[in-house]
């Protein structure tokens, strides 16, 4: 809990701060070109869903088993049984530097996972995963450069706080981790992004090194995709600009450091791909309504016992978890 009250008052500091700042920010795009200055191309597309600045929200799992799971080589295997999963799901987003020439955000996002064990004293681990919350915690940052009128760069960056904490004691530097993507794109016209790139991600619970592509495009007044693969993609429809239905999936996770006891050194490896459906609704001014239903899909749960295992000799148990249906309800205050 110390490490959400921290930060809960990083949030209410940077909010603060924010709104300390009067200087007026002019949308360039409303003006005529002067003859000779250099235009530059916007960050987003016609009827893109809008950029989030605070979320807050609530996520539930359902039931599901957790098999094949033992906390030591002299360990049995044995089957745990999670009644279901409740996370608190919080992010937000400042911008820094906001012209037509770049474009600068700060933000910090909290994850915590509180298992609830069927039988939390079958061994070690059950009863560490039900005693403790599983926690990722960081700061972030987003850089979009135009560079004229037909290009950009897009850089994200993050560094995270993951592990399966009792408390501040537990925090050391094995629970961090650190991502990045990098992309270079085209805006071919209003409703058209497409671009590509390199990350290093977390996400699949072990670190990996990808390509990504990056496109964002409307079709018409209806429908649209945001794909930032292989992260995430959704087909978009706009019933109206405050009204937007999506479907898609998004790769979560994160490798997380653990205190288990009798247990020298761990890491939990999570990733979790997650199809699933969405609404967005204008509820009043900035504030909108996010709900989703889906299912969890398992792609990795296994206890390493060294940092980035990728050898099954290296692990402690490769468990195949059940994949249950979730939801999540979400109240988010988005920027204009």
């Amino acid at each position: 809990m110390k490490i959400l009250h921290t930060l809960i008052f990083c949030l209410i500091t940077l909010i603060t701060y924010s709104q300390s700042d009067t200087t007026e920010t002019f949308d360039y795009s409303n003006f005529g070109d002067a003859d000779g200055v250099k235009r530059f191309c916007t960050v987003k597309v016609l009827n893109q869903t809008p950029q989030r600045i605070i979320s807050f929200g609530f996520e539930n799992n359902g039931h599901f088993a957790m098999p094949s799971v033992r906390f030591n080589d002299k360990d049995l295997p044995k089957t745990i049984h999670i009644d279901h999963v409740n996370a608190i799901r919080a992010q937000l987003n400042i911008p820094v530097i906001s012209t037509n020439k770049i474009i600068w955000q700060m933000g910090l996002n909290y994850w915590g996972s509180n298992f609830t064990v069927e039988n939390p004293n079958i061994n070690a681990f059950a009863n560490s995963l039900s005693t403790n919350s599983l926690i990722t915690a960081g700061i972030n940052t987003t850089v979009f450069k135009p560079l004229n009128e037909k290009n950009f760069i897009i850089f994200q960056a993050s560094s995270d706080l993951n592990g399966l904490f009792a408390g501040a004691k537990d925090i050391q530097s094995n629970a961090i981790t650190t991502s990045a993507t990098l992309i270079y794109g085209w805006k071919t016209s209003e409703k058209n992004m497409i671009g590509t790139g390199i990350a290093r991600t977390y996400r699949a619970g072990q670190l990996i090194h990808v390509p990504v592509i990056f496109w964002n495009k409307t079709f018409n007044e209806k429908w649209g995709m945001e794909l930032l693969l292989p992260a995430r993609a959704y087909l978009r429809y706009n019933i109206s600009t405050s009204n937007i239905f999506q479907a898609g999936f998004e790769l979560e996770g994160n490798q997380y450091w653990a205190n288990i006891p009798g247990v020298e050194n761990a890491y939990i490896q999570r990733g979790e791909i997650k199809p699933r459906i969405m609404w967005d609704k204008k509820i009043s001014g900035f504030l909108w309504l996010n709900l989703q239903a889906g299912l969890r899909y398992n792609y990795r749960f296994d206890l390493a016992k060294t940092y980035n295992a990728k050898d099954d000799n290296q692990n402690y148990f490769s468990s195949n978890l059940g994949n249950p249906f979730f939801f999540n309800v979400t109240l988010n205050f988005v920027s204009p």
